[in-house]
């Protein structure tokens, strides 16, 4: 399954596309503060099912799909169309970025990948065991497994993927941003202590957990893959949204999952509420900070 990543300045008011993460290319512009996604059979599906979710509100509208110059697009509202000059974070939710069953057909064909190994020592050189440095290889799974462990991934349950700030520039270096207080400085970098934000952000966080504990959609499916996109400007407006249901996937008809439980391969617990609940309070200890000042 392609993942692509809507994170695009506005067309609307014709700033340069910035896409943080994801395949590039992805996007074309829409008419009427829309915007047009490669398209993606699962996330049509979950955007379509979302529409008439309680969820509704915090998702990118879908307007259905469209065909552009010989490729099919599904076509969402543009988030940042409301917003002058906005900052845009993206912040990845959950314990882990792929799917079970990415793991195991993985495991089932665990082809040496010299692409991945040269990914891993850029990152971390002293990653790779004397085998694989000798061999110059990894595999697939051992890789996958790795690269949740560098970043805040495994221990917040979300990780930091990109930032573009106010005057344009762009921050793709987040891939060893692991711990609390790196993850917090980076918010600080982001919000640069304005209050108004911090309390847009810390409202609409909470918004979107209590209605994720009641969300029909989230207890039947495995949210992998997805991102919470954090949008401020410098007049104090601030939202999240939740986007990206290229990997999300529903649970057979029965299952629910807590989305807070551990995960333990086979249950397909994905951790997005852990994710969520590290945020809110990462954000409202930096609120509680800026207020006490």
């Amino acid at each position: 399954m392609v993942h692509w990543s809507p994170f695009v300045m506005s067309f609307k008011k014709k700033y340069p596309w910035i896409q943080l993460a994801g395949h590039a290319g992805s996007f074309k512009a829409g008419a009427n503060g829309r915007i047009l996604k490669k398209h993606c059979e699962c996330e049509q599906r979950c955007l379509s099912l979302l529409m008439k979710d309680v969820l509704c509100p915090y998702v990118p509208g879908y307007h259905g799909d469209v065909e552009k110059d010989g490729q099919k697009y599904n076509q969402m509202e543009d988030l940042l169309a409301e917003f002058d000059f906005p900052c845009v974070m993206d912040c990845k939710m959950g314990v882990r970025t792929y799917l079970e069953e990415e793991l195991t057909k993985a495991r089932k064909k665990p082809s040496p990948r010299p692409d991945m190994y040269q990914k891993m020592v850029e990152v971390e050189p002293e990653a790779p065991t004397p085998e694989e440095n000798l061999q110059k290889v990894v595999t697939k799974p051992r890789y996958m497994q790795w690269r949740e462990t560098i970043s805040s991934t495994a221990t917040l349950g979300f990780r930091i993927e990109g930032v573009k700030k106010e005057d344009g520039t762009v921050n793709r270096d987040f891939k060893k941003t692991k711990t609390r207080d790196q993850v917090t400085a980076a918010f600080h970098d982001f919000i640069k202590g304005n209050k108004n934000v911090l309390t847009g952000y810390i409202s609409r966080l909470e918004e979107i957990r209590d209605t994720l504990e009641i969300s029909p959609f989230f207890k039947t499916h495995e949210v992998i893959g997805s991102s919470l996109l954090f949008v401020h400007d410098s007049k104090g407006r601030a939202k999240v949204w939740m986007i990206d249901f290229g990997k999300t996937t529903a649970l057979p008809e029965g299952d629910e999952l807590t989305h807070r439980a551990s995960w333990v391969e086979g249950n397909r617990e994905d951790g997005y509420l852990s994710g969520l609940d590290s945020l809110v309070n990462i954000i409202a200890s930096m609120w509680n900070s800026e207020t006490e000042v």
